[in-house]
């Protein structure tokens, strides 16, 4: 993966974003950590990157659009680096994976350039459980229309062996 700059991330992020060699970080006003990385998808395919955020504190988060917005900026910049494809999945932690999904979705339809980026959710069938995946990939990705084909199919392929 291409380096992300943190000058292009914090000149518009609404938190200062710092990376330590693997992840990126920010605190909000609450005082509440956020970490993301990206970790390779080993698809044979076409290149992708799974985007991790998580609250490693586990400290429940008020309603802070900031955070969003945040995270949009540290995306952005991957995409500006590097045009791959980025794929998401919601923690399943106590059970909160649907407004976890849900929130991300809101995060990423506010921004407004999100027609430069075509982004994908699907329920895959856990043992007992729902996960959540999204897709994210740039409408000019030279493979677009295989990058969508291949996430459905996959998609079907976990959800057809779950009971």
């Amino acid at each position: 993966m291409n380096s992300l700059s943190i000058d292009a991330i914090n000149i518009h992020s609404p938190y200062i974003v710092g990376f330590d060699g693997r992840a990126f970080s920010f605190t909000t006003d609450n005082g509440i950590t956020y970490r993301a990385d990206f970790e390779l998808d080993y698809n044979p395919f076409f290149t992708a990157y799974w985007f991790n955020l998580a609250n490693p504190e586990h400290i429940k988060s008020p309603n802070d659009a900031k955070i969003g917005q945040t995270v949009i900026c540290i995306i952005e910049e991957f995409f500006r680096t590097n045009p791959d494809v980025l794929l998401y999945m919601c923690s399943i932690e106590k059970g909160q994976q649907a407004q976890r999904a849900r929130l991300f979705l809101r995060w990423f339809n506010k921004y407004e350039q999100q027609q430069k980026y075509a982004i994908k959710s699907a329920e895959v069938k856990g043992d007992g459980y729902k996960e959540y995946v999204a897709l994210i990939v740039q409408r000019n990705h030279p493979k677009f229309e295989e990058v969508l084909f291949r996430f459905d199919e996959e998609i079907a392929m976990f959800n057809d062996n779950k009971p």
